[in-house]
């Protein structure tokens, strides 16, 4: 597999499928256009700043994981721990379900064109795309690859026709709802707590922004395109969230917008006439292959965390000949499936937000501990720490205000991160467990080596009796460096 270049990968990551189900959610909580529009311009200036803060840790700590690793080498395994506790339980599944969702909601929307679709139906049509898509992953690393390549053209068509047809609203004179006077017309009393969920709302669609810190040991001079990545992807990506909003507001009302459960169907539905069957399409591939990518990706973190002995290892195990993480994607697909209790996106995606924020937050502190306790590490990306200092104070808004407004949500949240605690300290920090547990351990992980036909990549890679064809290698290269990578426990690095 060619190692990764940085800023093209960066730029399809992040837009991503929120930027079709968030423009209600912002909406519906900043209480006009104009501050919607705010919002979603504010949120890509902070995740700028956020991407920056993370591009120094990304180089200073070279390690594969992202925020897990940082998080676990600034400020010890339990935090590191709680952070990959919340990662595998609530935010990859919740992530993959809102996905799941809106492929639903453009699938079902168009056949529903008076009301919205039923609940059973929408949940239904999301498990039915998320176990084809893990049968997918599970088959063939090459079959995912395409999907992955196929449905990104779903969602380049859908975003360059909003656009496009945007500014020909405007030159047609369509913008009442962009002129100041009636951008800020309020049909909701102002309130910071909802602004705060604006911001959550806003801040899905731009998630994808650390990506390239997850798979830091296959980048390609990180020093050079980590800082490129983040210069071209974001300033670009926030230019088309917000232009695709303010295109959406061209041809339909705050209350068109609101009352829409799919509102790129909406506006295809206004503008583009017996067209408007491309918009829903477009989308549906779009969101299809967010799911995928979502899954491909997903295995690294299961790797990292099992390679720290913080995941059982049958998770980071691959199989004998196709060389997919079969079990981690059918983890995965179980507790995203289990996400699909409801299929309130707007509930799920407050959720995962919260807590995403949550540790984004402890990770910036962390550089400005590391800056603290070890100034003299080489850092060959140097920011100013007036960069993490402007995160934190973001950070505190968004959490206490999200916490006030929606408590039950984020508490829910808080205690699934701290069932994390006594996790850790019997699965991990208990060294000396009775044998009877360790053998119950080593018979559920053979059985589970039998039943998904799964190896330790090590002892794969060591047999020296099979060739190893073109599909293989293009799996097995990444996790191999993953492997044989020589981690140390500190994150102080040798001076070059």
């Amino acid at each position: 597999m060619p190692r990764l270049e940085g800023s093209t990968t960066k730029i399809w990551n992040i837009i991503g499928s929120g930027i079709f189900v968030s423009p209600k959610g912002v909406l519906e909580n900043a209480g006009s256009v104009g501050l919607a529009l705010i919002v979603w311009i504010v949120t890509g200036l902070i995740t700028a700043v956020g991407a920056l803060c993370y591009a120094e840790l990304g180089v200073t700590i070279p390690k594969s994981g992202g925020d897990y690793s940082y998080v676990k080498d600034i400020f010890g395994g339990l935090a590191g721990f709680l952070r990959l506790w919340i990662a595998v339980l609530v935010i990859y599944p919740t992530n993959q379900a809102v996905i799941a969702l809106t492929f639903s909601n453009y699938v079902l929307q168009p056949l529903f064109p008076t009301c919205f679709p039923p609940d059973s139906g929408l949940r239904l049509l999301a498990a039915i795309c998320l176990l084809l898509l893990t049968w997918v992953n599970c088959s063939s690393v090459r079959w995912a690859t395409r999907v992955q390549d196929v449905f990104t053209a779903g969602k380049l068509l859908a975003l360059a026709l909003i656009i496009i047809m945007g500014v020909v609203q405007i030159c047609k004179g369509e913008y009442f709802w962009l002129e100041p006077k009636n951008a800020f017309e309020n049909f909701q009393e102002p309130d910071i707590g909802l602004i705060a969920l604006a911001f959550l709302q806003g801040s899905f669609a731009y998630g994808g922004w650390n990506f390239l810190n997850y798979v830091t040991e296959e980048l390609v001079d990180p020093y050079k395109n980590l800082p490129r990545a983040i210069f071209i992807s974001i300033p670009l990506v926030t230019f088309v969230y917000v232009f695709a909003n303010i295109a959406y507001v061209t041809a339909m009302s705050p209350q068109e917008l609101l009352a829409s459960n799919a509102v790129a169907v909406t506006f295809g539905e206004k503008l583009l006439g017996v067209m408007a069957w491309i918009m829903p399409i477009s989308v549906a591939l779009s969101t299809f292959g967010g799911v995928n990518g979502s899954l491909f990706t997903s295995s690294r973190l299961f790797f990292a965390g099992a390679r720290e002995g913080h995941l059982p290892s049958v998770l980071a195990m691959i199989h004998v000949k196709r060389c997919t993480p079969i079990p981690a994607l059918l983890f995965t697909c179980i507790s995203t499936l289990l996400m699909l209790v409801t299929s309130d996106m707007y509930t799920l995606i407050n959720y995962v937000g919260f807590i995403n924020y949550l540790f984004y937050g402890v990770t910036v502190a962390g550089q400005i501990v590391l800056r603290w306790k070890k100034p003299n590490m080489p850092r060959p990306i140097k920011i100013s720490l007036l960069f993490p200092i402007i995160y934190l104070l973001f950070w505190a808004f968004l959490l206490v205000f999200s916490l006030w407004s929606e408590p039950v949500v984020c508490g829910i949240g808080l205690a699934i991160m701290l069932t994390g605690v006594p996790v850790y300290f019997l699965g991990v920090y208990w060294q000396h467990k009775p044998k009877c547990f360790n053998d119950f351990i080593e018979l559920l992980t053979l059985v589970s080596q039998k039943l998904c036909v799964v190896v330790y990549p090590e002892a794969e890679g060591t047999s020296g009796t099979k060739e190893i064809n073109e599909d293989v290698e293009e799996q097995r290269q990444p996790i191999y460096q993953d492997t044989l990578s020589k981690d140390k426990d500190s994150v102080e690095q040798p001076q070059p």
